[in-house]
């Protein structure tokens, strides 16, 4: 199943601006002002209140000031959650970020009711300077079993390939890149370029520069069955392709966006998502400019049995 009805967010209690993932995530911006995480708790909550509105099922996790984790607030690069109660926690890049892997969130998940068999820990290889950064560097086709990463410092592509074959998905390995200044760099995560959902793809095509594997990037989802959308590299700028499908318990679908993006997008690709579903952005500016993560980035997507 490509969906599920239940998302673990974790709220922010000191979110700013974070200097060691800025090193090669271009889309942070320092603001300054002591009201940033105010400012970034107020788009937090909105955000879960709209999800809760339309039936989605969203576990609320406080944040914790000591260690200090200012970006706890994206805790889908950290850890994912199976359906055959799995949990996996992947190798972190920034060493302020691998205290995020907290035995207590998960603990708090079993206590919803879900079922936890086995807790597969990947982390090791962030000692060795490797990493797998989760759902933010893997986009997963739950459906056909097919994985999507984009090679970067957050993604190492002989840790991609065996966890892939580890948990059966297919891997499709490309380089993308976004326009910093008059340069072509790697965009620190595919999540921010392509969004898998279960009819459609949302993805920013001209950031895969190699031609051959940008078509074979589109032959992918295209055999697949999945219609394109496509967006600009402008528009994945407005973290457009930093989107997520998720249903409610009735199953009605959703593809969960931030303002920002939803106001980058033309008519056209709006009609072209809701043909398949409905629409939920807010707006996470804030959260956006200083931890340069959008929507998506604040979602992990649970899986897992119900005990």
């Amino acid at each position: 199943m490509q969906t599920t009805d239940t998302v673990l967010m974790i709220e922010p209690i000191a979110f700013g601006y974070n200097a060691e993932t800025a090193k090669n995530n271009y889309f942070q911006i320092e603001q300054t002002g002591s009201d940033i995480q105010s400012k970034a708790l107020a788009e937090f909550n909105t955000f879960v209140g709209k999800l809760r509105e339309k039936g989605i099922n969203v576990i609320t996790i406080k944040d914790t000031l000591d260690p200090h984790t200012p970006d706890s607030i994206f805790p889908n690069n950290w850890v994912s959650f199976h359906k055959d109660g799995k949990v996996v926690l992947y190798p972190m890049f920034a060493s302020n970020r691998r205290v995020e892997r907290r035995d207590d969130i998960l603990e708090n998940i079993k206590g919803q009711g879900f079922d936890i068999a086995e807790i597969d820990d990947w982390s090791f290889p962030e000692t060795q300077g490797h990493f797998l950064e989760g759902t933010g560097s893997m986009i997963f086709d739950h459906d056909n079993k097919i994985a999507y990463g984009s090679v970067s410092l957050r993604l190492d592509e002989s840790l991609f390939r065996e966890f892939c074959a580890k948990y059966g998905f297919t891997p499709v390995v490309f380089h993308s890149y976004q326009t910093v200044g008059t340069e072509r760099l790697p965009i620190y995560h595919t999540n921010v370029m392509m969004c898998v959902a279960d009819k459609f793809v949302v993805i920013c095509l001209d950031c895969i520069d190699d031609e051959l594997e940008r078509e074979k990037v589109i032959e992918t989802i295209k055999n697949s069955g999945k219609e394109i959308v496509e967006i600009s590299e402008e528009q994945m700028q407005q973290f457009a392709g930093n989107m997520l499908q998720v249903q409610n318990k009735e199953g009605e679908k959703f593809l969960v966006m931030s303002q920002t993006a939803y106001q980058s997008l033309n008519p056209e690709q709006v009609a072209a998502i809701e043909k398949y579903c409905g629409i939920i952005y807010s707006d996470l500016n804030t959260i956006e400019v200083n931890g340069g993560g959008s929507a998506r980035c604040m979602l992990a997507e649970v899986f897992l049995p119900k005990k």
